[in-house]
């Protein structure tokens, strides 16, 4: 997706038809992207991960379906559908799908200009 406006309103439909779980695979889609917020959308197979990493943008995920191991600065959690995590910025984080996942990742920059 290219790059939205911060002062106009977006809708995005059938994002879940367009993001099924891949076998064996973790696949992403931008949802919205703009100064001030990007929208992503996760889906992992069983057993996929992403290592231990940070983002320097605050961070807000929710797990949408499956079960989900969540690991922050070293803690983990087991995540179930509606459950959201806060990430500060440059938190330490990884994750492994216990079960085929989704989630959705709203990265916020606090410093963006509006």
């Amino acid at each position: 997706m290219s790059e939205t406006s911060i002062t106009e309103s977006a809708v995005v439909l059938g994002i879940n038809a367009d993001l099924p779980v891949v076998r064996e695979s973790t696949t992403s889609r931008v949802i919205l992207n703009n100064p001030l917020i990007r929208v992503v959308d996760f889906t992992f197979d069983t057993g996929q991960l992403l290592t231990e990493h940070a983002s320097p943008r605050a961070v807000v995920v929710t797990l949408l379906d499956g079960e989900m191991d969540f690991e922050v600065n070293g803690e983990s959690h087991l995540l179930h559908p509606g459950d959201m995590v806060y990430l500060a910025p440059d938190a330490r984080h990884a994750l492994t799908a216990v079960t085929p996942c989704r989630l959705q990742l709203v990265m916020v920059d606090a410093k963006a200009q509006l």
